[in-house]
């Protein structure tokens, strides 16, 4: 982590040129020429062609120093490649690192859906423009098209998987932003982001959550998008990637974007990374019910029910921990922990407590609500 985070530091004071020679000169030419001919099948450094010092540059520094940097695979560098130069359109590039790509063992699948999922970002006409490069390189291996489907949604299931991964990776989407457009068409883009995005492109086969995210975040990085990489540095956090594969990641993307492009998203890895731990804010309750014992079975129903929906449904819900005593199962004592007190208070308003509420309102005899602190604020429960 040290080591990656003070390469951040040192991109801030403009000279990772100088920080990314890992290796000495020697081991730098060995190492390109090493995986120029695992991903191309050819050999790098050869002195030929119209421009051959740019191309001893170009070679030594992609494949013999940055393909060092952070815990990526061949494979994650080669679909960072790609769908950064989809994003920006330089179609030869593309359709080389396409079969490079191939060559380190990016399935067909997987490499259609790196090109697929710049759909949102960059738009249906370019993503079009990337698909047909990609597919030609299938055409020239022999890859028989259509590839196998890799849709998990229907007409009546896109918007519910669209929110279920909305709200776990962005909890609050983008409500806030949309709110004020004439006509109340906000509401209309936060429905397409839910089911286009989320629902049918975010959920497809192929690829995992924390892939896409990654790619999503390289993507973001090559436009600038400096608000929505704050935003999805929080969403690669989520899905489980670390800080420093997405440093990484940048990096990867850097020799192909730039050194201005990636050392803002750089810095805004650095910000977000910097900003100190908000375990601070979490509202901590425990709850002390006693139940009609008449009634103990149906209570016990409800709140069974109460609690999974608001663990599966509710990011800002962090624990809902219920026991009852052994000799006494009527006394139910509940461990809850909020991420502050706007998520409990969004969690008293949701249907599924509203209904426990209503359900259980002649079953309980007594309440009794103990705000408690945190003696270790921030402590995982396993």
């Amino acid at each position: 982590m040290k080591k990656v985070i003070g390469i951040i530091a040192l991109v801030l004071a403009g000279s990772l040129s100088a920080t990314a020679q890992t290796t000495d000169n020697m081991d730098r030419i060995e190492v390109c020429k090493q995986n120029y001919r695992t991903l191309f099948g050819g050999e790098a450094l050869t002195g030929q062609g119209t421009d051959p010092e740019m191309m001893d540059i170009l070679q030594k520094f992609i494949f013999g120093e940055v393909f060092q940097m952070g815990n990526l695979t061949i494979k994650q560098r080669e679909m960072i490649t790609c769908i950064t130069l989809a994003t920006m359109q330089t179609l030869p590039q593309l359709k080389a690192h396409a079969g490079a790509a191939l060559n380190v063992g990016v399935t067909p699948e997987e490499l259609r859906e790196v090109m697929y999922l710049t759909a949102p970002f960059i738009g249906f006409p370019k993503m079009l423009n990337a698909v047909s490069t990609v597919n030609e390189v299938f055409k020239e291996r022999g890859i028989s098209l259509p590839l196998e489907k890799q849709s998990k949604v229907t007409e009546e299931t896109r918007h519910e998987t669209g929110k279920a991964i909305q709200d776990k990776q962005y909890p609050g989407g983008i409500a806030s932003v949309m709110e004020g457009l004439p006509g109340d068409m906000g509401d209309d883009v936060e429905q397409f982001l839910t089911n286009y995005f989320f629902g049918e492109i975010y959920s497809r086969g192929a690829l995992d959550l924390n892939t896409r995210e990654l790619l999503g975040y390289c993507v973001l990085t090559t436009l600038e998008a400096e608000s929505q990489l704050q935003s999805h540095y929080h969403g690669n956090i989520n899905a489980g990637n670390s800080p420093e594969t997405l440093t990484a990641a940048v990096i990867q993307c850097l020799p192909y974007i730039g050194f201005p492009a990636a050392i803002k998203a750089l810095r805004i890895i650095k910000q977000e990374y910097a900003k100190p731990d908000t375990a601070g804010n979490n509202l901590v309750r425990i709850s002390k019910i006693i139940v009609d014992t008449a009634q103990l079975d149906a209570y016990n129903a409800f709140l069974k029910e109460e609690i999974e929906s608001s663990m599966r449904l509710e990011p800002g819900v962090l624990t809902l921990y219920a026991t009852a005593e052994k000799d006494a199962p009527h006394k139910v004592t509940i461990l809850e922990i909020y991420a502050d007190r706007a998520a409990y208070e969004s969690h008293l308003k949701t249907p599924h407590f509203q209904k426990y509420k209503q359900g259980t309102l002649a079953m309980v005899k007594d309440l009794e609500l103990i705000d408690v602190a945190p003696l270790i604020p921030g402590l995982k429960i396993k």
